[in-house]
Parts: C-alpha cells; structure tokens; sequence
C-alpha cells in the first residue's frame, strides 16, 4: 500500500481523522473527514505543512524521540484539539508523525491495533528518505558546469527548480534529511548545496541557513532543472553578497540583488580596483555619499535618513568630491562613485562594515 492508502486504512479501523506528515511538518496524506476538526488539522491540510508556533508546540511534548504514542492535550488559544501523535520510526529513526484526532475512544488496546500499519508507512518513508539521500549525493553532478557531468548525473527532476547555496560550519552534521520531500541537499564543505521546487526556495534556504546559523543565496528559478546548474552558480554569487552586505544578510536571493549581480561576479583584485576610487572615503563621508547616491541625489531625503541638517550634507558632499575628485554633478562621476561604494561594501572594507 501507499501512505494514502495506509492513512485511509488507519483511519477507517480507528474511525478517526487521520493525517501523516513527514519530519519537517510536510503533509503527506490525509484521510476523510470525520468528526470534529480543528484549527491546525484544516491549516495544514490547506497549507500542507504546519506552522512553525503549532510545530514548537508539538515538539516539546518530545515527538521527536519518542518511541510510542504520545497523548497531546488541547490548546485552545492554538486552536488544538486533543490528539495522539504516532512517529514512525524505522530502526530507531523517526521519519515521519501520524496524527489522530482523540475524543477519547483512542485507548492504547485500540492504537495498538492499526501498529502494522503504523509499522508499514515508517518502512515506505525510510525507503523514500534512502533513495532521496542516493540523489543528493549525484546532486552536484547536476549542478556541475560541465555538461558531461550533469549528463550523467542521471537525475530525472519536475521543473522549475531552484539552487541554494549555504556556508557550511566544518564539522557541524545537521539534519538535512529533514527538508520536505521533493528537495534534493548535499551537505559539503564549505558550501552546502541544495536544489529546490522554486516556490520554496526560499522558504527552505532560510531553514537550511538557520540550521547552521551562518548565510545562504538563492539563485534564479529555472524551468528546466537541465539548467540548474547555471541557477547554482547564481545561488553561489548572492551567497558571497549575504555574507558581506549587511542589508542582504542572511539569505540573499539573486532576483533581488540589483547591480551587485554584478558586482558579485567581479573577482576580489578587480573589486578592490573598482572601490579604490572611493578609498580616500572615511566610513562617515562614505556612508553620507552612498545614501545621497542611493537616494538619487534627493538632498531632502537623504538628510532625513542620515538625520543631519541639509548644509551638513551639502558640506559632506562636497568634501567627499575634494577627497575623490570627482564631481558629483557628473552623471559618470556619480556612477562611477556609486559603483566603488558598492564594490567597497562588497569586500567587506571599512565603508561595507556598518
């Protein structure tokens, strides 16, 4: 049988509602109605996963290790009724809950009996979290920029998809089997890869990035996973951009990213070239220039944002057009200054650490 059939199965022989999610939360089969429902049972099956809030609260009843059945009290401000959480385990590994909705008939004679069936969906989500660790090991095949390579990476995946690059902790193990299904990962060092459904790319590079706690990029979604590759090589290039622009921390998507698209391919020597025209910039004068460029040159608002009085600004300015010799009133100058700025920020000198 398949989960949904196991599920409907469950539920027929307990004449209860019935859902089974996977390790993060991910619904993965429900059963008919039957009965009362609650807020979190509708939620996740409209939203097919459940909120993080719900999911803390289930998790500190210790579902997670638990070797049994756990009885959950209601919670009415949660919008929670009564239920047992099954896990299904599978040699001592939990891959997966299967939720009942208790209105007090759920007595431990009766759970027992559904326990081959509790037994058999453990067994199909275990052979589905192998088979998913065997594709993410042939995972940086696909992302490889050499076409031999993704060729024979043999991975036949649903389009569009989208690459996730997060920095790794050397020695840090974290639970990357816990990603919904249909998300491939390949933990590495110092790059962790990931290829996801490009609808919850971002949702699940901040969960990847929260797990190590460091930064993650994105890159552009692809229609055709044959192009993944070129999304991870964005993925790797907005990585760079969260790491070292603070208002891009700590997940950065490369749609978002503007001209450090471009600045982000450009390589370290040729940064510091470029952020060389803003050198003689200490960090006030540099931040003062930056926002007043940012801002196109709208005196007003950039004085408001820098809170100092408008001849202040005016004063900056144009010590910075002394320090650089560049003339601000110049459309090139003022590109040419903005882009050093940027570029500075991107290497994560003085005028970026702010």
């Amino acid at each position: 049988m398949d989960l949904q059939e196991i599920v409907d199965e469950i539920a027929r022989v307990l004449d209860a509602s019935a859902t089974l999610e996977d390790r993060s939360f991910q619904l993965l089969a429900y059963a008919a109605q039957s009965g009362d429902i609650d807020t979190v049972r509708r939620e996740s099956i409209l939203r097919r996963r459940a909120s993080d809030e719900v999911r803390a609260y289930f998790e500190g009843y210790g579902i997670a290790s638990a070797p049994g059945p756990v009885r959950i009290p209601a919670d009415e401000r949660l919008g929670v009724l009564a239920r047992v959480c099954v896990p299904l385990r599978h040699r001592e590994v939990t891959y997966g809950y299967l939720w009942l909705l208790d209105s007090g008939k759920l007595d431990d004679r009766l759970l027992a009996s559904v326990s081959p069936l509790v037994e058999q969906a453990a067994a199909v989500l275990a052979r589905e979290a192998r088979s998913r660790a065997d594709l993410g090991a042939r995972l940086r095949d696909l992302l490889s920029a050499d076409p031999e390579l993704r060729a024979a990476a043999g991975l036949d995946l649903a389009g569009p998809v989208a690459a996730i690059a997060v920095h790794s902790v050397s020695g840090r193990v974290v639970p990357l089997w816990t990603l919904p299904r249909g998300v491939l990962a390949d933990a590495g060092d110092p790059v962790t890869a990931v290829l996801a459904p490009a609808a919850q790319a971002r949702a699940v590079a901040g969960r990847v990035q929260a797990l190590y706690g460091t930064a993650a990029g994105i890159g552009g979604a692809r229609e055709d996973p044959g192009e993944a590759w070129r999304s991870w090589r964005e993925a790797t290039l907005a990585l760079r951009v969260a790491q070292r622009v603070p208002r891009f921390a700590s997940v950065a998507a490369w749609a978002d990213l503007g001209v450090h698209r471009v600045l982000a391919r450009l390589s370290g020597a040729q940064l510091a070239d470029l952020a060389a025209e803003a050198g003689a910039l200490e960090p006030e004068l540099a931040r003062t220039v930056e926002t007043y460029l940012d801002r196109a040159g709208q005196a007003g608002e950039t004085a408001a944002r820098l809170g100092v009085h408008r001849q202040t600004l005016y004063y900056r300015l144009a010590k910075a057009e002394r320090l650089t010799g560049l003339d601000l009133a110049d459309g090139e100058n003022r590109l040419v200054l903005h882009l050093a700025l940027k570029a500075a920020e991107l290497l994560g000198g003085p005028q970026g650490a702010r």
